[in-house]
């Protein structure tokens, strides 16, 4: 059943986009006739840019094949689609053109004008109709399920059947899991054997997909899982351990005919450390001159509400590991840790204030940090800073945590916006971390402050 959803989503979206283009070309045409740019012009009936417009049609479809558009994912951010959307059809614009002015011979500036108007619109129709698509399948998902088995019962396993417990539009019912053992249940879940009775299980439940969280085991393990899983002919993913995420970019050479594997410097050099501070120093400059009259707000409310200053500095560990001090809104009493000395806050922490509880669920106390972006201290994006005494304890049992320090920290990160705040997993928070500093680049930092603002709106329950 999931393998025909999969087909007919794909066929519905190739017709939307059709549909689109069309829709965008009689409109691009419209658009030449009414308005006199770039020169005055009088066309033809639009029966005779048939031809032109089958082209144009042709040429959407088939560039957002090459860029993949068509292979549906189910957790697609739709910054990442606009961003491809616009791509693709700025590129099947100049294709369509080009083709169009040396097939049909047609007169360059006309089709010049049509072009425009019609690029345009067709990045506003098809990501309409992309949204539409997309809340078709989900709905699809919803009602058909991907039946999914973990292999693996530790807390990977745990975090990915939360995961899909709290996104039901994902479309993925988990079955159980797969352990070491027989019998017991996780989280309501039964877990269905050991791995030795792999074959077994999948055909029981009718699993569609595996998932193999065990991102510490052997990769021999991994690989025979991987073997029997595909020998029942069911989709595998795996999770990956610190290995593997940071073995995303290598570059393979020799020692006299030894091979070896270089990884990629995490740090950044040169004209993207430049292009980095300058978004940061453009951003927090303006953002501290528009929100000036919010600021004021914000400290007459925080004065009026509690007693104590309006800001509160924090020690934080930064780039290089040194120490800086971190602007917030106060949120908390002041005397919050005169008794239990520096520790997380926790949900319903008694030591917030009133005002301090609606501030941290929109992250509004963090906005004074632009002042620390602008001094250099911090970065709009990068691994959130921990206070000195847990990046003490951390360093001790998270391997490679320390890589987090190569870069700034940011007032918000891949990491956050994919809802690793708070009291969550510090482990799985140095993953994201280490992924954001090795496919580092000015999109992926647009497309998470874009998130963030997202979800501040939206309210973080994570955010104590």
């Amino acid at each position: 059943m999931s393998q025909r959803i999969r087909v007919g989503m794909a066929l519905l979206t190739v017709l939307v986009d059709v549909i689109a283009v069309a829709l965008a070309y009689y409109g691009g045409y419209l658009l030449r006739e009414m308005i006199p740019w770039p020169t005055p012009i009088r066309l033809g009936p639009f029966r005779s840019y048939w031809s032109q417009l089958l082209i144009y049609g042709a040429s959407i479809v088939g560039t957002f094949s090459l860029l993949g558009l068509y292979r549906l994912r189910r957790a697609a951010s739709r910054i990442d689609l606009l961003y491809k959307i616009i791509s693709g059809t700025t590129l099947a614009s100049l294709v369509a053109t080009a083709l169009s002015f040396l097939a049909l011979r047609t007169e360059q500036e006309l089709a010049r004008g049509i072009a425009i108007y019609s690029w345009c619109l067709s990045m506003v129709l098809v990501l309409l109709g992309r949204i539409f698509t997309g809340w078709v399948r989900k709905m699809m998902r919803r009602r058909f399920p991907v039946r999914l088995l973990l292999v693996g019962t530790g807390a990977t396993a745990r975090m990915i059947d939360q995961k899909t417990k709290k996104s039901p539009q994902l479309g993925y019912q988990v079955m159980g899991f797969v352990g070491t053992g027989n019998g017991g249940d996780i989280a309501g879940l039964s877990v269905a054997g050991h791995e030795a009775d792999l074959p077994r299980i999948i055909q029981e439940l009718a699993v569609e997909e595996v998932i193999i969280a065990l991102p510490e085991a052997p990769h021999e393990e991994q690989l025979d899982i991987i073997a029997v899983c595909e020998g029942e002919h069911t989709t595998v993913r795996v999770y990956p351990d610190f290995f593997q995420l940071i073995a995303s970019d290598l570059t393979i050479s020799d020692l006299d005919g030894l091979p070896l594997l270089t990884v990629r410097d995490v740090a950044l050099h040169g004209w993207k450390l430049a292009a980095k501070r300058g978004m940061d120093l453009l951003v927090s400059g303006a953002g501290l001159v528009v929100l000036s009259p919010v600021f004021m707000f914000i400290a007459l409310l925080v004065k009026l509400s509690s007693r104590g200053p309006v800001f509160y500095a924090q020690e934080r560990v930064g780039l290089d590991g040194k120490p800086f001090p971190m602007l917030k809104f106060r949120s908390m009493r002041v005397d919050a840790e005169a008794e239990s000395g520096p520790v997380w806050a926790v949900a319903d922490d008694p030591r917030r204030t009133r005002l301090g509880r609606l501030m941290r669920r929109t992250s509004v106390d963090e906005l004074p940090q632009l002042i620390n972006v602008l001094l250099g201290e911090m970065s709009l994006v990068g691994p959130r800073p921990e206070r000195p005494v847990f990046v003490e304890q951390f360093r001790q049992v998270i391997p490679r945590y320390m890589d987090r320090h190569k870069e700034k920290a940011g007032m918000t990160g891949w990491a956050q916006v994919n809802g690793l705040r708070g009291d969550t997993s510090i482990v799985e928070r140095t993953k994201y971390d280490l992924y954001y500093i090795e496919n580092w680049s000015l999109l992926f930092d647009i497309k998470i402050v874009l998130r963030t603002l997202i979800n501040s709106t939206r309210g973080d329950r994570h955010a104590y």
